[in-house]
């Protein structure tokens, strides 16, 4: 709950570490934290590639202004300098893909020693609040008379994974946060990308059983917003599931998607999903390493919807609707490649 029952944000300038700077959402949350005057710290593996995204994303000047480090979760090395004196730590780190050698238990294995020493770390340099972006759990979207939905889909090993790191960085900080979300729609976003590069590649879109499957995607822009509201916002600790303003099938989507680049596509349902052959084929179809298609793909076993829908009214963000967010990310895209279909 927020204090006096209304949203409240501390305002003073903070002393923040951003994990995942390189990262598609971490590389957009460092400028926007600038703009609150926060001094900001990015931490990644390879310093050159953080400084490359910085560049890319506040401009030379203002890459200038953010201090960089070296550090490394799954090791610990380096965490120790990178938390030093931070109040609000963000971790952004997430591996969609397992090397080829590596078995599922191993993956969940190296995601859980990271948060482990990533907390343990925080908790170490005094750090008041880590803020987390993980997903959400997938609910079956088949219902029974009444209209209530029949209970929990099996959640895939990346999700359950995400759970786990929540878990652990929520109990590292008493006060943490923990945002979850499913789709992001935004020009860096792997998901969205892999929608426009079938729709704008495959005549016919061939949509697999999981195309009735609800979500609620969010807009990159409300996402990066409500991130930077967690910083100082007085709420209560815990998990928030955010979501944007419109409830889609990932079919609808699609379709929505077609429209919006002014192309046509009739669609083919199919009533089975062949996860593990429709990822490959679609990471064929859209130029995407299969290894990180089929955690996307995996995770589709049900709705993506949030239990509570009150983020965006608790951290005072405005959503925009889900055209609006494709529109802009697709502007975004052509920026820097221009779209075939387009």
């Amino acid at each position: 709950m927020a204090v006096g029952g209304a949203p409240a944000f501390i305002i003073w300038e903070m002393r923040i570490l951003v994990t995942g700077a390189s990262g598609f959402v971490g590389s957009l949350l460092i400028p926007r934290l600038r703009r609150e005057e926060h001094a900001v710290r990015a931490m990644g593996r390879d310093e050159a590639r953080v400084q490359h995204a910085l560049a890319q994303t506040c401009g030379t000047q203002g890459a200038a202004t953010v201090e960089v480090v070296r550090g490394d979760a799954l090791s610990g090395e380096g965490l120790d300098r990178a938390l030093a004196g931070v109040q609000v730590a963000y971790y952004l780190i997430h591996s969609m893909e397992s090397s080829p050698s590596e078995s599922p238990s191993s993956f969940a294995l190296r995601e859980r020693i990271a948060a482990e020493n990533f907390g343990a770390a925080a908790a170490r340099a005094g750090v008041g609040r880590i803020v987390y972006l993980g997903g959400l759990v997938p609910r079956w979207s088949s219902q029974d008379g009444a209209g209530r939905r029949a209970g929990n889909a099996r959640t895939s090993r990346h999700l359950a994974s995400r759970e786990e790191v929540e878990r652990i960085l929520l109990e590292a900080v008493a006060d943490s946060l923990a945002l979850r979300a499913s789709i992001v729609i935004g020009a860096h976003s792997r998901s969205f990308r892999l929608m426009v590069r079938l729709v704008e590649r495959l005549p016919v879109l061939t949509l697999p059983a999981w195309h009735r499957f609800q979500t609620k995607p969010i807009d990159a822009r409300d996402i990066i917003e409500m991130l930077t509201a967690c910083a100082g916002a007085q709420v209560q600790a815990g998990r928030l599931e955010v979501g944007g303003p419109d409830v889609l099938s990932y079919g609808e989507m699609l379709t929505r998607i077609a429209d919006l680049m002014l192309i046509s596509r009739p669609a083919l349902r199919l009533g089975v999903n062949l996860t593990g052959f429709t990822a490959r084929v679609a990471a064929a179809i859209a130029g995407e390493d299969p290894d990180l298609v089929l955690p996307l793909m995996e995770g589709l076993q049900g709705d993506l919807l949030p239990a509570e829908d009150h983020a965006a009214e608790l951290l005072n963000v405005r959503l925009h609707s889900f055209d609006a967010a494709v529109e802009h990310a697709l502007g975004e895209w052509e920026r820097y490649e221009q779209l075939a279909a387009r």
